[in-house]
């Protein structure tokens, strides 16, 4: 049973090359991948991807630029197998990502989301450690020894306190992620939705804590250009309306709670003011004020 290996590909090249290159590296040869080129202005991907032989290499490049959403979209009704993975084409698989994800779904096959273990790396490839990460890591993700599977009230509770997932890292059963769909208007905080509307329906989350994956952090990334004005916490405080109403559409009310509160989302605003006072830049002081302190 391969793991279905999706790359929706918009960005540096030299990112790209390697990501695949950790594929094509992983000591499991379990695997299928397909590539899907949104059209990337450039045609380095197409060429280098031409130079790959290997029969399990797909590559699809599209006709014009259609967004990350629309390419997730395209990625999911593209899966032929069991379970997929839909990879950032700038992170990095360590050579045991297949052989983890294959054992934990033969383990936990009612599992719909698998979370592996994760390191966060630069744009250098050098591991490092952010306060963000650390948080997270440290404060808001389930403790625990080895492998545990958590849903219901407990895990959107959780996931609503702070998004401690790494969306690129995760696996999910084909059959379950088919069942929901990426939400629209919420570009930066669409992979926290997708999850959240499944934890809803009431899958489940297996942790398995085996490092298999590089995370990478760099300034270029959409999410962190958003941070620079502020933009990207309207989207995410629409968002945490939404999944406040869900919960209490089921009466799960430390879920609702959790989703109005947004402790991480407005800590992580706080965190950003002093760089924006210190720049003088208005609009979004004005727009991480009314985060961290709003409704």
């Amino acid at each position: 049973m391969p793991l279905d290996i999706f790359i929706p590909y918009w960005g540096d090249p030299a990112f790209m090359k390697e990501t695949v290159a950790s594929v094509l590296a992983q000591k499991n040869g379990d695997w299928l991948l397909t590539v899907v080129d949104d059209a990337y202005p450039s045609q380095e991907i197409p060429d280098f991807m031409a130079g790959i032989s290997d029969p399990r290499v797909k590559y699809i490049r599209k006709d014009r630029n259609e967004g990350i959403t629309a390419n997730y979209r395209t990625c999911v009704s593209l899966v032929d197998q069991e379970i997929m993975v839909i990879l950032g084409c700038d992170d990095v698989l360590l050579p045991n990502y297949v052989d983890v994800i294959l054992d934990a779904h033969r383990r936990f096959p009612d599992a719909a989301i698998i979370q592996p273990g994760v390191q966060v790396i630069d744009e250098h490839g050098v591991v490092v450690s952010t306060l963000t990460d650390t948080i997270k890591q440290r404060l808001v993700r389930p403790r625990g020894n080895g492998r545990q599977v958590i849903s219901g009230e407990v895990l959107a509770t959780n996931l609503m306190h702070g998004d401690w997932l790494y969306w690129p890292a995760l696996a999910f059963r084909t059959e379950k992620i088919r069942e929901v769909d990426f939400r629209e208007g919420f570009p930066i905080i669409q992979d926290l939705a997708l999850i959240m509307d499944m934890v809803y329906r009431g899958d489940q989350l297996l942790i398995d804590p085996t490092l298999c994956f590089s995370y990478r952090r760099h300034s270029n990334s959409a999410s962190s250009t958003k941070l620079i004005d502020g933009s990207r916490f309207a989207g995410e405080r629409e968002y945490f309306s939404v999944a406040a109403a869900q919960a209490d559409e089921l009466g799960w009310n430390r879920a609702a709670l959790a989703a109005r509160l947004r402790i991480t989302s407005r800590a992580h605003a706080l965190s950003l003011l002093p760089k924006a006072v210190g720049s003088r830049h208005t609009t979004a002081i004005r727009a991480l004020v009314r985060h961290t302190f709003g409704s």
